[in-house]
């Protein structure tokens, strides 16, 4: 018996150094995420290195999230040709799915389900909205697990426009 909590210590160490490990920080080069969207196609955030990605955690019972929505879709429309990009990867339960699906009717944003996609590198998803905007050098300029959770017109106008001007 003491073998397996011996055993059972070691792989709880071993998931806290793995998240541990995951943290990432602003400054610094974001991880690959990539996988399959929504709509089949396939997605990598190094393949979009040249633009400016907000990649978004979030949920259909999320009150903020939705909130949130219309104001970085409105950012989206207004500077798309500039190189923005958004993508938006719900964290709902499959149950929830459909709900999830008819919330994203209304937005242009690449969508995913959190289980077509690998974002390991960012460690544990705990909070949602969570939103990671990451320069078109790949490098981390908001990290969704520090400060504030939500995002608004003048954080993406503060943040953003910057980085998409930016050579």
């Amino acid at each position: 018996m003491k073998r397996v909590y011996q055993i059972l210590f070691i792989l709880l160490i071993s998931a806290l150094a793995k998240n541990a490990l995951a943290a990432i920080e602003v400054g610094q080069p974001a991880p690959n995420i990539e996988g399959t969207l929504i709509d089949g196609k396939p997605f990598s955030l190094q393949a979009n290195k040249g633009k400016v990605v907000l990649v978004n955690f979030w949920a259909s019972w999320c009150e903020p999230c939705r909130e949130e929505m219309p104001a970085i879709e409105a950012f989206l429309k207004k500077n798309k040709s500039k190189g923005f990009e958004v993508l938006a990867i719900t964290m709902d339960k499959p149950s929830d799915m459909e709900q999830a699906k008819q919330i994203t009717r209304n937005y242009s944003f690449l969508f995913a389900e959190k289980k077509q996609m690998d974002y390991s590198d960012y460690g544990r998803i705990w909070r949602i909205p969570s939103t990671f905007i990451i320069d078109k050098n790949g490098i981390l300029r908001k990290n969704g697990m520090k400060g504030d959770a939500t995002v608004d017109t003048k954080l993406l106008e503060e943040l953003v426009t910057p980085l998409l001007n930016a050579q």
